[in-house]
C-alpha cells in the first residue's frame, strides 16, 4: 500500500514562509504603534512606515530581527546592513549611529529586539553538548548572522506567546534560551562566547565597558580601568578599539552626551544642567562636543527633536 506524505517545503521557501509569518505576527501585536515593550521579559517590538534619519543611540546586548524592511548600522567607520535574511547581534554596550533605510506605509520595516542575559548565556556554555568555535581575536562587538528556518522557527513561537500571557513565565524563559543556543551554534556565536568567557581578554575588555556605561558620569582614569579589566594600559586600548571602534574616552563622552540628551528631552533640564549632571565640568566644551555629535547645539536640537514634523527619536532605547 502506497503511502502518500506531505512533502516538507524546500528550506529557502519555508525561511521565506517564516519571515512572512513573522511579519504578520508582529504587525498585529504592534498595531500602529511605531514601539511596543512586551510581557516577555526583554523582548520589544518596533514598527517604522518610512526610512529614518540617522540617529546617534546606545545598543545593549542583543539580537534585532527584521521581519521587513532593512536598517543600517554605523559602528565607527563599520557598516552593517541587515535585513529579513541576517538578524544583528550586539554582544556589548555599543554606541552606533543607526536607521532604517527601507521602510513604507505600505510594507513598513518591522523588528523585534531580544535583549540577551549573559548570565544565561555563560549557563548554555557551560553544557558539554554546547560547542562554539573560538573568536577571530580582532572582531568588534556587533556581527550579522543568517537567519535559519531554526531561528526563524522560535522567534514565530516567541511572539506568539503575546497570545497567552499565562505561558509567559514557563515558555518565555525556555524560547529565549533556544534562540541563545541557535545563536551560538552559528558562525555569530564564537564573538558571544568570548564576551561571555571569564578570563578571555574580549571578557575583561567588556568588564571595562560594563563599569563605564555604569559610571559615565565618573572621571575616567585608563589606568583605574585596566586594573578592572585586568590589562595593561596599551592592551586595554587595543581590545577596547576592536570592540567599540573608539577610545574608552570617546565611548565616555557618547554616553555622557546621550544621556544629556535623554534628561533634556525627557525631563525638561537645560543644557548647563545636563552637561554637569552627565560628568562636564565646562558648559562650552558639552555644547561644541554636543553640536559635533547631533549636528545641532543642545537647545535647538531639542527643540527640533519636540516639533511636531520631527521624526522619531531613536536614541531614547535600544532600537
Amino acid at each position: 500500500m502506497k503511502e502518500y506524505r506531505r512533502q516538507a517545503a524546500p528550506l529557502p521557501d519555508r525561511a521565506r514562509e517564516l519571515r512572512a509569518e513573522l511579519a504578520r505576527k508582529i504587525a498585529l501585536f504592534i498595531g500602529s504603534a511605531e514601539n511596543r515593550a512586551t510581557e516577555i521579559p526583554g523582548l520589544t517590538l518596533h514598527r517604522r512606515s518610512a526610512p529614518t534619519a540617522p540617529c546617534s543611540m546606545t545598543y545593549q546586548p542583543s539580537v534585532t530581527v527584521i521581519a521587513q524592511g532593512r536598517k543600517r548600522v554605523d559602528l565607527g567607520r563599520t557598516t552593517f546592513i541587515y535585513d529579513a535574511s541576517r538578524f544583528l547581534l550586539t554582544s556589548v554596550d555599543l554606541p552606533v549611529v543607526s536607521r532604517v533605510i527601507e521602510a513604507s506605509e505600505e510594507v513598513p520595516c518591522l523588528a523585534l529586539l531580544l535583549k540577551l542575559e549573559m548570565p544565561v548565556v555563560r549557563e548554555l556554555l557551560s553544557r558539554e553538548e554546547i560547542q562554539v568555535a573560538e573568536a577571530p581575536s580582532e572582531c568588534p562587538g556587533m556581527a550579522t548572522g543568517k537567519t535559519t528556518v531554526e531561528f526563524l522557527s522560535a522567534c514565530c513561537r516567541l511572539v506568539d506567546l503575546l497570545d497567552t500571557p499565562q505561558d509567559i513565565p514557563f515558555l518565555g524563559g525556555l524560547i529565549q534560551r533556544e534562540l541563545i543556543y541557535r545563536i551560538l551554534q552559528s558562525a555569530e556565536g564564537a564573538r558571544l562566547r568570548a564576551i561571555a568567557t571569564l578570563g578571555e581578554q574580549s571578557h575583561r575588555t567588556a568588564r571595562a565597558i560594563a563599569w563605564i556605561s555604569a559610571n559615565y558620569a565618573k572621571p575616567l582614569r585608563v589606568e583605574d580601568l585596566a586594573g578592572i579589566a585586568g590589562m595593561g594600559v596599551s592592551t586595554l586600548h587595543h581590545h577596547f578599539r576592536v570592540l567599540t571602534a573608539m577610545s574608552p574616552l570617546q565611548y565616555q563622552k557618547h554616553l555622557r552626551l546621550q544621556a544629556a540628551r535623554g534628561r533634556m528631552l525627557m525631563d525638561g533640564l537645560d543644557a548647563a544642567s545636563a552637561a554637569f549632571e552627565v560628568g562636564y565640568e565646562s558648559a562650552s566644551q558639552f555644547n561644541r562636543e554636543y553640536s559635533r555629535l547631533f549636528g545641532q547645539p543642545p537647545m535647538r536640537n531639542i527643540r527640533t527633536l519636540r516639533s511636531p514634523s520631527a521624526p522619531p527619536l531613536e536614541s531614547v532605547s535600544n532600537q
